[in-house]
């Protein structure tokens, strides 16, 4: 471990290169499908992902249309012209030997990306996003003398949103990469799953105890949060331990070894000569008409920071509000924010359906693969139902809790909740007469508490109500016992 104080004599700064998989049918430039989750090697691929002699690419529209919600999303506007050109690199899993990539020109410019960290906002700057093709992938089997190479990937739609260098610690680093995936995801541009790759971060971080840039390092292919957090933290120690020693920082690229936590030199880092850019004389410029982007502007889904502004005005603290962020893209299948937003205008409904959601919905499809989700209007009805009962006093916070997971886990939402909460006696009794009966046998039993009750202590009567409650095997009203014991008392 580096002494703290030692820390505090280096400047950390971060940026990072992300690569977003756009969700469209088709690849960048072939009619090929793009989803090669669960596909055998080289089965989705054609003469253009092999790079064939006289293979001519062919722009996908719908990637274009991905990429300007993207603009949107990142605060940016898209460019009107952008063009394509080829990136030159020699490596077994890019037969064409240049990759397809936007270099001085491309499709986003100047967009921002806001984090909290430590309750504290911080806008991130984005230098640039262009889009580019995905080069195959090359496995090496163990203890083989041989590389295989897949080339599904080669051709998907990748946009490479590069960062400002506006981090400085592995926190921010780690809060940047979420809210970059929850962005994405909401403005529906990418399926954004990091278990698949779909969206992979490049980590650039140097250290320098002066005002000017340090040898900066790139770690490549970071698939989660938690290793962009690590990652950075183990370049920050490394390469401070290698300045204190007076050794040199080398510029390389690096990757990430999971297992062992730390970062593995992988080779020297190129420049950007070192590619021999030059314009693709097979794709013609990429230009939008201001109707074009407006259409999509006016059709952009709710994002996370307007999701954020309307969750708070319902008085939800910032770690619920992140749960159910989380939660709407996680599940896929259930909508939470949607069932907010149609209470409201009903700001408790909605508050406590929000608690619900967080505390018992939330949790238990975490937990169980429930036999079926229900539609919005069905569920709504629900926790409306549920609402009223519990404000009415007809069930108390753990009955409610009971009912929700009880429908939830049923194969079907039960038509009469009214009937349902009464067939597993989930509903509290409020029937005077019945708790009467249960109110004067807990007085007589507890002489002292009641003669406490008469004297003034108040919270005595706490105890005569939980008495109630016990006998009643918890179905009893609270307010109705409370009422009853004073009344019985003579208050």
């Amino acid at each position: 471990m580096i002494d703290p104080a030692v820390y505090k004599r280096y400047r950390v700064t971060i940026g990072i290169e992300c690569h977003v998989q756009l969700k469209t049918k088709t690849k960048l430039f072939a009619a090929v499908n793009n989803d090669a989750r669960e596909a055998s090697p080289n089965t989705l691929v054609s003469h253009i992902c092999f790079g064939l002699p006289g293979a001519l690419p062919v722009l996908n529209e719908a990637a274009i249309e991905l990429a300007v919600r993207a603009a949107f999303a990142l605060n940016s506007r898209p460019q009107t012209f952008s063009k394509f050109d080829r990136k030159h690199y020699f490596y077994p899993d890019l037969p064409m030997g240049y990759q397809i990539t936007q270099y001085d020109e491309p499709i986003i410019t100047e967009g921002s990306v806001n984090i909290e960290v430590n309750g504290q906002t911080k806008k991130i700057g984005i230098t640039r996003a262009h889009l580019e093709a995905d080069a195959g992938k090359t496995t090496h089997p163990a203890g083989a003398d041989y590389s295989l190479v897949d080339l599904n990937r080669a051709g998907t739609p990748l946009l490479e949103i590069v960062s400002e260098p506006d981090m400085h610690t592995s926190l921010e680093a780690k809060a940047y990469a979420r809210e970059l995936y929850l962005t994405m995801r909401y403005a529906d541009v990418s399926d954004a799953n990091l278990y698949y790759g779909n969206m992979r971060f490049d980590v650039n971080v140097s250290v320098s105890d002066s005002d000017e840039l340090g040898t900066r390092t790139e770690t490549k292919n970071l698939n989660s949060f938690r290793s962009v957090e690590r990652a950075v933290e183990y370049e920050i120690d490394r390469q401070i331990e290698l300045i204190e020693k007076g050794k040199r920082v080398v510029q390389e690229t690096r990757g990430w070894d999971e297992a062992k936590q730390k970062t593995i030199s992988q080779r020297n880092k190129e420049n950007a000569d070192d590619y021999r850019y030059m314009p693709d004389p097979d794709l013609p410029p990429v230009v939008l008409d201001d109707n074009y982007i407006e259409k999509i502007k006016k059709a952009m889904p709710v994002l996370p920071c307007e999701w954020r502004r309307r969750l708070v005005s319902l008085g939800l603290d910032s770690s619920q509000i992140e749960i159910l962020l989380e939660a709407e893209v996680e599940d896929g299948q259930v909508n939470y924010l949607s069932l907010i937003e149609t209470l409201l205008d009903q700001p408790e409904v909605a508050r406590q359906a929000a608690n619900w959601q967080i505390n018992v919905e939330i949790p238990l499809r975490r937990e169980e693969q429930l036999p079926s989700v229900y539609s919005n209007n069905e569920r709504l009805g629900l926790y409306k139902w549920l609402y009223k009962a519990f404000k009415e006093g007809r069930m108390n916070s753990n009955q409610a809790h009971q009912l929700l997971q009880l429908a939830l886990r049923e194969s079907a939402m039960p038509s009469d909740i009214q009937k349902y909460a009464e067939s597993r006696g989930l509903l509290q009794e409020s029937n005077e007469s019945a708790i009467l009966e249960i109110v004067t046998t807990v007085l007589q039993e507890n002489p002292k508490a009641a003669t406490d009750v008469k004297d003034g202590e108040m919270k005595a009567i706490g105890f005569l109500v939980g008495q109630v409650m016990k006998k009643s095997s918890g179905k009893a009203n609270p307010v109705v016992a409370q009422d009853l014991i004073k009344r019985q008392l003579g208050l």
